[in-house]
Protein backbone atom coordinates (compact mmCIF):
# COMPACT_ATOMS: atom_id res chain seq x y z
CA UNK A 1 0.00 0.00 0.00
CA UNK A 2 1.27 3.45 -0.92
CA UNK A 3 1.54 5.74 2.09
CA UNK A 4 1.37 9.53 2.37
CA UNK A 5 2.08 12.14 5.04
CA UNK A 6 -1.27 13.60 6.16
CA UNK A 7 -0.16 17.21 6.33
CA UNK A 8 0.82 18.66 9.67
CA UNK A 9 -0.53 15.68 11.56
CA UNK A 10 2.85 14.19 10.59
CA UNK A 11 1.10 10.81 10.35
CA UNK A 12 1.78 8.40 7.51
CA UNK A 13 -1.50 6.93 6.26
CA UNK A 14 -2.66 4.88 3.29
CA UNK A 15 -3.48 6.80 0.10
CA UNK A 16 -6.69 4.75 -0.10
CA UNK A 17 -9.04 5.42 2.79
CA UNK A 18 -12.03 3.27 3.69
CA UNK A 19 -15.13 5.45 3.72
CA UNK A 20 -17.82 3.94 5.93
CA UNK A 21 -20.71 6.18 4.86
CA UNK A 22 -22.04 7.04 1.42
CA UNK A 23 -24.50 4.87 -0.43
CA UNK A 24 -23.08 1.62 0.94
CA UNK A 25 -22.15 2.18 4.60
CA UNK A 26 -20.00 -0.98 4.54
CA UNK A 27 -22.95 -2.80 3.02
CA UNK A 28 -25.27 -1.96 5.91
CA UNK A 29 -27.38 0.25 3.63
CA UNK A 30 -28.17 -2.91 1.67
CA UNK A 31 -28.88 -5.19 4.61
CA UNK A 32 -25.48 -6.27 5.92
CA UNK A 33 -25.26 -6.69 9.68
CA UNK A 34 -22.53 -5.43 12.01
CA UNK A 35 -20.53 -8.64 11.74
CA UNK A 36 -20.54 -8.54 7.93
CA UNK A 37 -19.61 -4.86 7.87
CA UNK A 38 -16.82 -5.48 10.37
CA UNK A 39 -15.49 -8.11 7.98
CA UNK A 40 -15.12 -5.46 5.28
CA UNK A 41 -13.11 -3.34 7.72
CA UNK A 42 -10.83 -6.26 8.57
CA UNK A 43 -10.32 -7.05 4.89
CA UNK A 44 -9.42 -3.42 4.20
CA UNK A 45 -6.77 -3.54 6.92
CA UNK A 46 -5.44 -6.80 5.48
CA UNK A 47 -5.10 -5.00 2.13
CA UNK A 48 -3.02 -2.25 3.74
CA UNK A 49 -5.66 0.41 4.40
CA UNK A 50 -4.77 2.35 7.53
CA UNK A 51 -7.15 5.33 7.17
CA UNK A 52 -10.71 4.49 8.20
CA UNK A 53 -13.41 7.16 8.16
CA UNK A 54 -16.78 6.80 9.85
CA UNK A 55 -19.31 9.06 11.57
CA UNK A 56 -22.00 8.90 14.20
CA UNK A 57 -24.63 9.64 11.55
CA UNK A 58 -23.52 6.76 9.33
CA UNK A 59 -24.45 4.14 11.90
CA UNK A 60 -21.20 2.27 11.21
CA UNK A 61 -19.09 3.16 14.25
CA UNK A 62 -19.92 -0.12 16.02
CA UNK A 63 -18.98 -2.10 12.91
CA UNK A 64 -15.71 -0.21 12.64
CA UNK A 65 -15.05 -0.82 16.33
CA UNK A 66 -15.62 -4.54 15.84
CA UNK A 67 -13.48 -4.57 12.71
CA UNK A 68 -10.45 -2.90 14.35
CA UNK A 69 -10.65 -4.93 17.57
CA UNK A 70 -7.18 -6.21 18.36
CA UNK A 71 -5.76 -4.07 15.51
CA UNK A 72 -6.42 -0.56 16.75
CA UNK A 73 -2.70 0.22 16.62
CA UNK A 74 -2.68 -0.48 12.87
CA UNK A 75 -5.22 2.19 11.89
CA UNK A 76 -5.86 5.92 11.93
CA UNK A 77 -9.52 6.38 12.93
CA UNK A 78 -11.60 9.32 11.77
CA UNK A 79 -15.13 10.09 12.96
CA UNK A 80 -17.47 13.04 12.89
CA UNK A 81 -20.43 14.93 14.30
CA UNK A 82 -22.83 16.79 12.01
CA UNK A 83 -23.96 20.10 13.56
CA UNK A 84 -26.46 20.69 10.78
CA UNK A 85 -28.56 17.61 11.54
CA UNK A 86 -31.49 17.85 13.92
CA UNK A 87 -30.24 14.86 15.94
CA UNK A 88 -26.62 16.05 16.16
CA UNK A 89 -24.97 18.47 18.60
CA UNK A 90 -24.99 22.25 18.32
CA UNK A 91 -23.75 22.90 21.87
CA UNK A 92 -20.42 22.20 23.52
CA UNK A 93 -22.08 19.87 26.02
CA UNK A 94 -23.83 17.95 23.25
CA UNK A 95 -20.60 17.58 21.31
CA UNK A 96 -18.83 16.22 24.39
CA UNK A 97 -21.59 13.63 24.82
CA UNK A 98 -21.45 12.40 21.23
CA UNK A 99 -17.67 12.14 21.31
CA UNK A 100 -17.99 9.90 24.37
CA UNK A 101 -20.64 7.87 22.55
CA UNK A 102 -18.34 7.51 19.53
CA UNK A 103 -15.45 6.38 21.72
CA UNK A 104 -17.69 3.72 23.27
CA UNK A 105 -19.01 2.51 19.90
CA UNK A 106 -15.52 2.37 18.42
CA UNK A 107 -14.14 0.58 21.47
CA UNK A 108 -11.20 2.95 21.84
CA UNK A 109 -9.94 5.56 24.27
CA UNK A 110 -9.11 8.08 21.55
CA UNK A 111 -10.14 9.04 18.01
CA UNK A 112 -7.25 10.10 15.80
CA UNK A 113 -9.22 12.66 13.79
CA UNK A 114 -12.56 14.18 14.70
CA UNK A 115 -14.46 16.35 12.23
CA UNK A 116 -17.29 18.79 12.27
CA UNK A 117 -19.13 17.22 9.36
CA UNK A 118 -21.05 18.72 6.45
CA UNK A 119 -20.58 22.26 7.71
CA UNK A 120 -22.16 24.96 5.56
CA UNK A 121 -21.04 28.55 5.23
CA UNK A 122 -24.04 29.64 7.33
CA UNK A 123 -23.07 27.27 10.16
CA UNK A 124 -19.37 28.05 10.13
CA UNK A 125 -19.27 30.99 12.56
CA UNK A 126 -21.30 29.07 15.16
CA UNK A 127 -18.98 26.09 14.81
CA UNK A 128 -15.94 28.29 15.39
CA UNK A 129 -17.45 30.10 18.36
CA UNK A 130 -19.03 27.12 20.15
CA UNK A 131 -17.82 23.76 18.85
CA UNK A 132 -14.16 24.28 17.99
CA UNK A 133 -13.33 25.33 21.59
CA UNK A 134 -14.94 22.10 22.79
CA UNK A 135 -12.89 20.11 20.30
CA UNK A 136 -9.79 21.78 21.77
CA UNK A 137 -10.87 20.71 25.24
CA UNK A 138 -11.43 17.16 24.04
CA UNK A 139 -8.02 17.28 22.43
CA UNK A 140 -6.39 18.43 25.67
CA UNK A 141 -8.15 15.57 27.47
CA UNK A 142 -6.63 13.06 25.04
CA UNK A 143 -9.93 11.91 23.57
CA UNK A 144 -9.11 13.20 20.09
CA UNK A 145 -5.75 13.85 18.48
CA UNK A 146 -6.50 16.09 15.50
CA UNK A 147 -9.36 18.35 14.43
CA UNK A 148 -11.00 18.41 11.02
CA UNK A 149 -13.90 19.87 9.08
CA UNK A 150 -15.81 18.52 6.08
CA UNK A 151 -17.85 20.48 3.59
CA UNK A 152 -21.40 19.76 2.44
CA UNK A 153 -20.30 19.22 -1.15
CA UNK A 154 -23.75 18.30 -2.43
CA UNK A 155 -24.98 21.84 -1.78
CA UNK A 156 -21.63 23.66 -1.67
CA UNK A 157 -20.09 22.65 -4.97
CA UNK A 158 -18.05 25.87 -5.10
CA UNK A 159 -16.42 25.24 -1.67
CA UNK A 160 -17.66 28.46 -0.08
CA UNK A 161 -17.31 27.10 3.48
CA UNK A 162 -13.76 25.86 3.01
CA UNK A 163 -12.77 29.07 1.24
CA UNK A 164 -13.94 30.86 4.38
CA UNK A 165 -12.43 28.37 6.83
CA UNK A 166 -8.99 27.68 5.48
CA UNK A 167 -7.53 31.16 6.00
CA UNK A 168 -8.48 30.85 9.70
CA UNK A 169 -6.13 27.85 9.91
CA UNK A 170 -8.10 26.13 12.71
CA UNK A 171 -8.22 22.63 11.27
CA UNK A 172 -5.51 20.00 10.84
CA UNK A 173 -7.40 18.13 8.11
CA UNK A 174 -10.26 18.92 5.73
CA UNK A 175 -12.48 16.73 3.59
CA UNK A 176 -13.47 18.12 0.21
CA UNK A 177 -15.34 17.00 -2.87
CA UNK A 178 -13.16 16.61 -5.97
CA UNK A 179 -13.71 14.66 -9.18
CA UNK A 180 -13.46 14.70 -12.95
CA UNK A 181 -16.77 16.56 -13.36
CA UNK A 182 -16.04 19.22 -10.73
CA UNK A 183 -12.33 19.82 -10.14
CA UNK A 184 -12.87 23.29 -8.64
CA UNK A 185 -11.10 22.37 -5.39
CA UNK A 186 -8.00 22.72 -7.53
CA UNK A 187 -8.49 26.50 -7.39
CA UNK A 188 -10.44 27.04 -4.17
CA UNK A 189 -9.13 24.44 -1.70
CA UNK A 190 -5.77 22.85 -2.45
CA UNK A 191 -3.68 26.04 -2.73
CA UNK A 192 -4.81 26.95 0.80
CA UNK A 193 -4.33 23.47 2.25
CA UNK A 194 -0.83 23.32 0.82
CA UNK A 195 0.00 26.77 2.16
CA UNK A 196 -1.08 25.78 5.69
CA UNK A 197 0.14 22.15 5.49
CA UNK A 198 -3.41 20.91 6.10
CA UNK A 199 -4.18 17.25 5.42
CA UNK A 200 -6.74 16.65 2.66
CA UNK A 201 -9.25 13.86 2.23
CA UNK A 202 -11.13 13.55 -1.07
CA UNK A 203 -14.74 12.44 -1.12
CA UNK A 204 -16.99 12.11 -4.21
CA UNK A 205 -14.07 10.90 -6.36
CA UNK A 206 -16.60 8.40 -7.73
CA UNK A 207 -20.31 8.78 -7.13
CA UNK A 208 -23.38 8.05 -9.23
CA UNK A 209 -22.53 10.19 -12.26
CA UNK A 210 -19.16 8.47 -12.66
CA UNK A 211 -20.45 4.94 -12.09
CA UNK A 212 -23.81 5.04 -13.93
CA UNK A 213 -23.61 5.81 -17.68
CA UNK A 214 -27.17 7.11 -17.79
CA UNK A 215 -26.58 9.47 -14.87
CA UNK A 216 -23.39 10.69 -16.54
CA UNK A 217 -25.22 11.45 -19.79
CA UNK A 218 -27.86 13.41 -17.88
CA UNK A 219 -25.26 15.33 -15.86
CA UNK A 220 -23.26 16.30 -18.93
CA UNK A 221 -26.41 17.26 -20.84
CA UNK A 222 -27.23 19.69 -18.05
CA UNK A 223 -23.71 21.16 -18.14
CA UNK A 224 -23.97 21.64 -21.89
CA UNK A 225 -27.41 23.23 -21.57
CA UNK A 226 -26.03 25.71 -19.02
CA UNK A 227 -23.05 26.51 -21.21
CA UNK A 228 -20.50 25.08 -18.77
CA UNK A 229 -19.28 22.40 -21.17
CA UNK A 230 -18.92 22.75 -24.95
CA UNK A 231 -21.24 20.25 -26.58
CA UNK A 232 -19.15 20.29 -29.76
CA UNK A 233 -16.16 18.96 -27.81
CA UNK A 234 -17.80 15.88 -26.32
CA UNK A 235 -19.70 12.78 -27.36
CA UNK A 236 -22.98 13.28 -25.52
CA UNK A 237 -23.86 9.59 -25.90
CA UNK A 238 -20.70 8.46 -24.09
CA UNK A 239 -19.11 11.59 -22.58
CA UNK A 240 -16.12 9.86 -20.97
CA UNK A 241 -15.83 6.95 -23.38
CA UNK A 242 -12.48 8.23 -24.57
CA UNK A 243 -11.01 7.29 -21.18
CA UNK A 244 -11.53 3.61 -21.94
CA UNK A 245 -9.35 4.03 -25.03
CA UNK A 246 -6.37 5.20 -22.99
CA UNK A 247 -3.70 2.54 -22.73
CA UNK A 248 -3.79 0.90 -19.31
CA UNK A 249 -7.18 2.33 -18.30
CA UNK A 250 -9.79 -0.38 -17.79
CA UNK A 251 -12.83 1.72 -16.88
CA UNK A 252 -14.15 5.23 -16.25
CA UNK A 253 -14.24 4.42 -12.53
CA UNK A 254 -10.56 3.50 -12.51
CA UNK A 255 -9.70 6.69 -14.41
CA UNK A 256 -11.72 8.75 -11.94
CA UNK A 257 -9.82 7.37 -8.96
CA UNK A 258 -6.48 7.91 -10.69
CA UNK A 259 -7.53 11.46 -11.57
CA UNK A 260 -8.22 12.28 -7.92
CA UNK A 261 -5.26 10.44 -6.44
CA UNK A 262 -2.54 12.42 -8.21
CA UNK A 263 -3.94 15.93 -7.97
CA UNK A 264 -1.35 18.12 -6.20
CA UNK A 265 -2.58 18.71 -2.65
CA UNK A 266 -4.56 15.47 -2.36
CA UNK A 267 -3.51 13.04 0.37
CA UNK A 268 -6.19 10.37 0.90
CA UNK A 269 -8.88 9.30 -1.57
CA UNK A 270 -11.87 7.74 0.16
CA UNK A 271 -13.67 4.75 -1.27
CA UNK A 272 -16.67 2.97 0.19
CA UNK A 273 -18.21 -0.44 -0.43
CA UNK A 274 -19.66 -3.49 1.20
CA UNK A 275 -18.16 -5.92 -1.33
CA UNK A 276 -14.62 -7.27 -0.98
CA UNK A 277 -13.96 -7.59 -4.72
CA UNK A 278 -15.17 -4.04 -5.25
CA UNK A 279 -12.91 -2.86 -2.45
CA UNK A 280 -9.90 -4.59 -4.00
CA UNK A 281 -10.67 -3.07 -7.40
CA UNK A 282 -11.00 0.44 -6.01
CA UNK A 283 -7.79 0.19 -3.99
CA UNK A 284 -5.95 -1.02 -7.09
CA UNK A 285 -7.33 1.94 -9.08
CA UNK A 286 -6.24 4.46 -6.45
CA UNK A 287 -2.74 2.98 -6.49
CA UNK A 288 -2.47 2.81 -10.29
CA UNK A 289 -0.18 5.31 -12.09
CA UNK A 290 -1.29 8.85 -12.99
CA UNK A 291 -3.33 9.34 -16.12
CA UNK A 292 -1.22 10.35 -19.14
CA UNK A 293 -0.60 14.11 -19.42
CA UNK A 294 -2.59 14.37 -22.64
CA UNK A 295 -5.59 12.72 -20.97
CA UNK A 296 -5.37 15.06 -18.01
CA UNK A 297 -5.17 18.01 -20.41
CA UNK A 298 -8.28 16.83 -22.25
CA UNK A 299 -10.23 16.47 -19.00
CA UNK A 300 -9.14 19.94 -17.95
CA UNK A 301 -10.25 21.40 -21.28
CA UNK A 302 -13.66 19.75 -20.96
CA UNK A 303 -14.47 20.18 -17.26
CA UNK A 304 -11.78 22.44 -15.80
CA UNK A 305 -14.15 25.36 -15.23
CA UNK A 306 -17.13 23.35 -13.90
CA UNK A 307 -18.12 24.07 -10.31
CA UNK A 308 -21.90 23.55 -10.29
CA UNK A 309 -22.26 19.77 -9.82
CA UNK A 310 -21.10 17.25 -7.26
CA UNK A 311 -21.29 14.15 -9.45
CA UNK A 312 -23.67 12.47 -7.02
Amino acid sequence: MQMVRLGRTETMVSVAGLGCGGASRLGMARGADVAQAAGVVRQAIDLGVTFIDTARAYGTEAAVGEGVKGRRHEVFLSSKASPGRSDEPTTAEGLARVIDASLAALGTDHIDLYHLHGVTLEQYDHCVAVLVPELRRQQAAGKIRFIGVTEHFGSDTRHAMLARALPDNLFDVVMTGFNILNPSARAHVFPQTEAHDVGTLVMFAVRRSLSDPGALRDEVAGLIERGEVAGSAIDVRDPLGFLRQVTGVRSVIEAAYRFARYEPGVHVVLTGTGEIDHLKSNIAAIQAPPLPPETQARLKALFGEVDSVSGN
